[in-house]
């Protein structure tokens, strides 16, 4: 008879991460295997919870909001394929290990949502066995840290102090453990003053500083400064740390800022801002013309690795400023998830990678990487402006994007050069020239280079494309030599082998989003060689509970759409039913003549025309706001505006999206879009069984002629019999 030992019968322990009263928030409550874990307030409407554990743990979220979670939940990143149980306002899941989650409501993820943040670590070192080690216990500091070279300082978890952590002048520190810094500064709300460099101006701010360890630490922005701000230092190591910021202006809130420096490694970071995750520059000393024009120092060997980044506008990176001279080089992010990309622009459209070398610009720029990199939602991939000398070595490999496609265009402008994009994927496409990046090569930028594919492969085939929860479902791997394949459902559930069978139990789909009686499942597939060599393929599936039939039409149509315009000074969609249009006519699709009307709604009406039966995906986009109605059902609406910054004029994109499951035939379709501050009509994208994503096109409009509208019959059936196809 085996006998196990005692450790290997216990279970998992939970260690929550004390929250002092006057941090304490009430939005969510939280339980880690029964274990009643404190949230904190972190800044703006953003609470967090720290928990260390020593295996698999059940979590249980429950919202304080009624009906919290009643538009869906949201769990990043998204590749570990966590989808929760919910029970009213309690959400359960579980988790295999460690890790840094965001939790919030699909698509809500801008400075004003209400996010939730949970660390899950392992238990820190205990302090080291020195007695020159400065140990500070669990409580409250109302003071500022200023290690002296040499110091090392330890934390306790539960140790929050309000104030800073100043690094002027010093080298060999170290500071350790699991405390908490909340940095709450003087700083105008309405302007950027955070660029300055001083002590107690950041949460972490350093100035000629070297060899620098900081391990296990969370930074609370609350104010309108940058983050973690470097001033010709190096040699940093961040390792476990976590900074949240948030503040009513919704900008000059970076993660990490080097200012000239470098040297540093950033690994099992978790970042959420309110701009750029990470900025280099040479200096920054003001925005006057002299301030601006002064050359800085150069940047260099920058590694950040295994962390997850988010922001609400700007960049994930950024480099390079108009005006700015100063050099870089040698800068790596790997290995990291990308939970929300900012939308917009300044001047520049925002990316994952932002490098504005505009208005005499000067510079030497070269090998920057981005490998092993997954986009959960994000903007655009790359922005790369150069005047002189240029930029030159810009790699961009194995970067996964596991859902939506690019809001906006990609550029390389002026003297830009070596790019290349090796393994770049959208969903399960490969992206083999600028049209599948949306990408513009201007101003005598060299074309970029795409590499041709090698190591593992992850691509997939589902069969069949239409099913019901309940039906099997077979997902067959292409072939690729000595690869283990390992897939990730979207349902909370996962599988290993080259083809495998798999039953949705349910249409609520991976977000707990549906409405219509179709769910999206987000399926991922991770293929991984004996090399050690990776790749990711995503597709969306959907399991159709309830059908929509085609409309039963009584007279010919023809190719296009009517449409109506209404004037009104809104801001936001109004409700059309107590509006009068004055100008109405027909197009090929979303398009319209404003009759120099500059702020108005226009309704475009019509059929859709769906090929096959099955579970569809819409996509829509818009600056100023849209909607998307088909057979009645609202299936997808823009969140409200979100003004572009720094001049940028209008708004930026807003992505919505919604599933039906519809059979073949013509459906009616209803679609509005805003105008106020931004031009152009909304943009609707579909993908269904045999359709891969694209924009719908103008051939599958149709209409009556404006004549024949008041005396044609339609009806429609909204639910079909069955839920089978």
């Amino acid at each position: 008879m085996l006998v196990l030992p005692c450790a290997a019968l216990a279970a998992p322990r939970v260690q929550p991460v004390p929250v002092p009263d006057g941090m304490r928030s009430d939005a969510f409550t939280v339980k880690v295997n029964g274990v009643p874990v404190p949230v904190a307030h972190a800044a703006a409407s953003y609470a967090f919870a720290s928990f260390d554990i020593t295996g698999p743990v059940t979590v249980e979220v429950t919202a304080s909001a009624p009906g919290f979670w009643d538009a869906g939940v949201d769990i990043q990143p998204w590749r570990l394929g966590l989808r929760p149980a919910r029970q009213g306002q309690t959400i359960r899941f579980a988790l295999k290990g460690p890790a840094k989650l965001s939790i919030a409501r699909p698509g809500d993820f801008l400075n004003h949502a209400s996010m939730l943040f949970l660390f899950a670590g392992t238990p820190p070192a205990p302090p080291p066995r020195d007695p020159a080690v400065h140990v500070y216990p669990a409580g409250v500091y109302h003071q500022s840290l200023n290690p002296k070279s040499g110091e090392t300082l330890y934390l306790q978890p539960g140790a929050y102090f309000f104030g800073s952590l100043n690094l002027w002048k010093v080298q060999g520190v170290k500071v350790l453990g699991r405390g908490t810094i909340v940095y709450d500064g003087p700083q105008d709300p309405n302007s950027d003053q955070g660029w300055m460099q001083k002590p107690d101006w950041h949460c972490i701010g350093a100035m000629d500083a070297r060899d620098v360890q900081i391990t296990g630490l969370t930074c609370i922005v609350r104010s309108r400064t940058w983050s973690i701000q470097m001033k010709d230092s190096t040699g940093f190591l961040y390792d476990d740390v976590r900074v949240i910021g948030g503040n009513p202006g919704n900008a000059n809130q970076d993660g990490m800022d080097w200012l000239g420096g470098g040297d540093a490694i950033v690994r099992n970071a978790f970042l959420r801002t309110s701009d750029d995750v990470f900025a280099m520059q040479g200096n920054w000393d003001g925005y006057t013309e002299e301030d601006m024009l002064r050359p800085g120092h150069d940047v260099q060997n920058i590694l950040v690795e295994n962390s997850e980044l988010s922001t609400s506008i700007s960049n994930i990176v950024r480099a390079g400023w108009p005006r700015k001279t100063f050099n870089s080089r040698n800068f790596t992010l790997r290995n990291s998830d990308v939970l929300h990309g900012g939308i917009g622009a300044c001047g520049q459209t925002f990316g994952l990678l932002g490098f504005w070398g505009a208005d005499g610009a000067k510079g030497s720029h070269s090998d920057y990487t981005f490998e092993n990199v997954w986009l959960d939602n994000w903007y655009s991939l790359v922005q790369l402006e150069q005047e002189e000398p240029a930029l030159r070595g810009f790699a961009f490999h194995n970067i996964w994007a596991l859902d939506q496609p690019p809001l906006a265009a990609s550029t390389l402008v002026g003297r830009v050069s070596g790019v290349t994009f090796d393994n770049v994927k959208l969903g399960q496409k490969r992206a083999m020239g600028n049209a599948d990046l949306s990408l513009a090569v201007q101003g005598g930028a060299a074309p970029p280079e795409y590499l041709s594919p090698y190591g593992p492969v992850a691509a997939f085939t589902v069969e069949p494309p239409v099913f019901a929860p309940g039906d099997e479902v077979t997902f067959t791997a292409e072939d690729s030599p000595h690869t283990r394949f390992t897939w990730l459902f979207g349902d909370g559930t996962e599988a290993h082998g080259r083809r495998v069978r798999h039953r949705f139990p349910d249409a609520q789909g991976t977000a707990l989003d549906e409405v219509n009686g179709a769910g999206r499942f987000r399926v991922l597939l991770h293929a991984e060689d004996n090399l050690m060599r990776e790749d990711w393929a995503a597709q969306d599936v959907v399991a159709v509970a309830q059908w929509h039939n085609a409309a039963q039409v009584a007279a010919p149509l023809v190719q296009g759409l009517n449409w109506r315009l209404y004037p009104g000074a809104w801001t936001e969609l109004p409700n059309l039913k107590a509006e009068t249009p004055v100008v109405a006519g027909e197009s090929p699709g979303l398009l319209a003549d404003s009759q120099g009307f500059t702020r108005y709604v226009t309704a475009w009406d019509g059929y859709l025309d769906i090929p096959a039966d099955g579970g569809y995906n819409f996509d829509l986009m818009a600056r100023d706001g849209a909607r998307l109605v088909i057979d009645g059902i609202e299936v997808a609406r823009t969140g409200p505006p979100f003004a572009q910054v720094c001049g940028s004029p209008g708004n930026a994109v807003r992505f919505a999206r919604g599933s039906l499951g519809l059979r073949a035939g013509r459906h009616v379709l209803h679609v509005e879009g805003l105008t106020f501050a931004s031009q152009g009509p909304p943009r609707l994208l579909w993908e269904g069984p045999g359709l891969p994503l694209s924009d719908v096109p103008q051939s599958a409009y149709s209409h009556f002629r404006e004549d024949e509208l008041q005396r044609v019959p339609v009806t429609v059936e909204k639910t079909g019999d069955s839920a089978h196809p």
